[in-house]
């Protein structure tokens, strides 16, 4: 019996998902233990997550500041070990909250961004694990750094701003066959001695852990569809 009357149909998707990912791994070799299932719980309610709380999922992700801010304070009291990570744009003007709030940031994408959190992580002496968001389609209407430009920014991350910088982040375009993208990323990563990989969403996280993926994050084939909701 689940709480709220929410349905237990999260939890069964969620043990789906998760056998998925292992059977990902193996495939290529790799411990299921590398790979973070990310639980894109954007736009659904407090009672809709708590079946996956109950069935032991602890790291969420989140697309806007403020409506993480009303939804998991109650949550976390209940769940303390819960990690949270936006993984939608952030604004310099939401750094303090996110800085806050998040365990797990990103969206870095903008030299404006960076001095905002680096701000906000000295005065709260509260450091979340960052990434850069690179924008691996060159999309105009696409958040995230340019391929071309993601080692100079990493540099100006590291070097201007003292923000120590965990991994990379991408979303490839939805009409594009997605491995080239996250091979792109790897490369990326590789090069700049990064290790994080946060990279695949519900369609395509197999692909991403074939190309090293660390983090997936996976939104509708735990909590299923919403409508006017982009598929995470």
């Amino acid at each position: 019996m689940t709480e709220g009357g929410a349905t237990p149909e999260s939890a069964l998707r969620l043990a789906a998902v998760r056998r998925e990912i292992a059977e990902s791994c193996a495939e290529c070799g790799r411990p299921a233990a590398d790979v973070t299932l990310v639980a894109v719980s954007k736009t659904f309610p407090a009672e809709d997550i708590v079946p996956t709380l109950e069935a032991g999922q602890r790291v969420f992700g989140e697309n806007r500041v403020q409506e993480a801010g009303h939804k998991w304070p109650g949550l976390r009291a209940r769940y303390p070990d819960v990690e949270l990570h936006l993984i939608g744009p952030l604004q310099s003007n939401k750094a303090r909250e996110a800085v806050a709030l998040f365990d797990v940031i990103h969206t870095v994408d903008r030299p404006k961004i960076a001095a905002a959190l680096a701000e906000e992580m000295a005065r709260q002496d509260r450091r979340p694990r960052l990434f850069v968001q690179i924008n691996t389609g060159a999309e105009p209407q696409k958040a995230g750094v340019l391929p071309e430009e993601a080692d100079a920014f990493i540099a100006v991350c590291r070097d201007i701003h003292r923000l120590e910088i965990a991994g990379l982040m991408c979303i490839p375009p939805a009409e594009d066959v997605p491995d080239p993208h996250f091979a792109l990323l790897a490369e990326i990563a590789a090069r700049n001695g990064l290790s994080g990989l946060s990279m695949g969403m519900s369609a395509d996280f197999s692909a991403a852990i074939r190309q090293g993926a660390t983090h997936v994050r996976i939104g509708s084939a735990i909590f299923g569809h919403r409508p006017s909701q982009k598929e995470a």
